[in-house]
């Protein structure tokens, strides 16, 4: 598909669009928190795509390719202006209660009391603070870990980084995270 949308097949490049649309775009959401916003961004990435095709290199996996333009595009954004949140309430491309669920960060037990739901509830805003407070390079690095799933060797190839390099990223931001949120330890 990659390799016929390089040699100018607008049907091959629209198959592209729309296998990686979703994907694109919750990373964008995570990290901007603005739905407009995101879908800027992933017009803005797509464009970027279409004018950059002939120079991918099918060495690389074209997930990583896409998602690394998408990701530059969100930091130059998130460098410009500063960023409020980040949803703890699922992926923006989940359409079934289920898919919510998975992607969710989960905050505490199934059976907790309203009062323990609340409190959940109030944790999970100043999660999501702190998480708005790092700089762009280690959000970028702890939402691919921490609310994607992504290995570091994935993030690192995603993020074109060397591995070192995202280790000590992530190891930073949990170590910002941890003084942002001092004051809720229990």
């Amino acid at each position: 598909m990659v390799a016929w949308a390089k040699q100018g097949h607008d049907a091959a490049f629209r198959e592209l669009v729309r296998r990686y649309e979703r994907p694109v775009f919750s990373l964008l959401y995570r990290m901007v928190r603005d739905r407009a916003l995101a879908e800027d961004l992933a017009q803005e990435t797509f464009i970027k795509v279409l004018n950059g095709i002939k120079s991918y290199r099918p060495e690389f996996k074209f997930s990583s390719w896409i998602f690394k333009i998408a990701n530059n595009a969100a930091i130059d954004h998130l460098r410009r202006k500063s960023i409020d949140t980040l949803s703890l309430d699922g992926a923006p491309s989940a359409e079934t209660p289920d898919q919510v669920r998975a992607t969710s960060l989960q905050l505490g037990d199934r059976a907790e009391s309203p009062l323990d739901e609340v409190e959940s509830r109030e944790l999970g805003t100043a999660i999501e603070r702190a998480i708005a407070r790092l700089r762009p390079e280690y959000r970028s690095c702890i939402l691919l870990r921490h609310v994607e799933g992504y290995s570091y060797e994935e993030i690192a190839e995603t993020l074109d980084l060397p591995l070192g390099t995202v280790k000590t990223y992530i190891h930073r931001a949990r170590n910002e995270l941890r003084g942002y949120l001092d004051d809720r330890r229990e």
